[in-house]
């Protein structure tokens, strides 16, 4: 029964929170502390304190360790899995709707005019993280990092994990 509640906890969240893991923290906490009671607001808030300091979406985190705090290794598991659920089934509908429907003119064209605008936003993003990065450790460093990425992914041909990982060191050695 305890893993058919965690379920529940945490597929509701999933199926409502639009808007990704911050907007289902107010959900996650009502079915945790308010209907289950698993947790007080105050461990829920600490819960909730710690995951934000870990790198991942916040969604799944909280899901791993009240799983895992209530059931173990598989109430975790259950967790996680109710979290990414309602993604999931959505996005097998939307792929089989698509590929019911991929010879479509109608379909061929969307997909064609969403390939600009999702190049777009990659520039833009990639632009506020070179700004971010210019204002927080300077042209120096920004362009060090920048030409040795460049030459260690078009040239070396280093799997790019490796070149972020390398980023990391140097800017927790130099930048730290």
């Amino acid at each position: 029964m305890i893993l058919w509640n965690i379920f529940v906890a945490f597929f509701i969240p999933g199926v409502l929170g639009y808007g990704g893991g911050p907007a289902s923290i107010p959900l996650v906490e009502n079915e945790v502390v308010d209907r289950f009671g698993w947790m007080s607001v105050t461990e829920f808030s600490e819960m909730l304190a710690m995951a934000n300091a870990l790198p991942g979406p916040i969604a799944t985190k909280m899901a791993g360790f009240i799983g895992y705090q209530q059931a173990g290794v598989l109430g975790a598991a259950v967790g996680v899995f109710a979290t990414v659920a309602p993604s999931l089934i959505l996005m097998i509908f939307l792929m089989s709707l698509l590929a019911k429907f991929k010879d479509s003119p109608k379909v061929k064209m969307m997909t064609n005019l969403i390939r600009p605008a999702i190049a777009v936003l990659l520039g833009v993003m990639a632009y506020q993280f070179f700004q971010t990065s210019y204002d927080s450790s300077g042209v120096w460093q920004t362009g060090f990092l920048i030409l040795v990425s460049f030459v260690l992914l078009e040239k070396v041909k280093l799997h790019p994990a490796f070149v972020i990982l390398g980023a990391l060191v140097y800017g927790a050695i130099f930048l730290g």
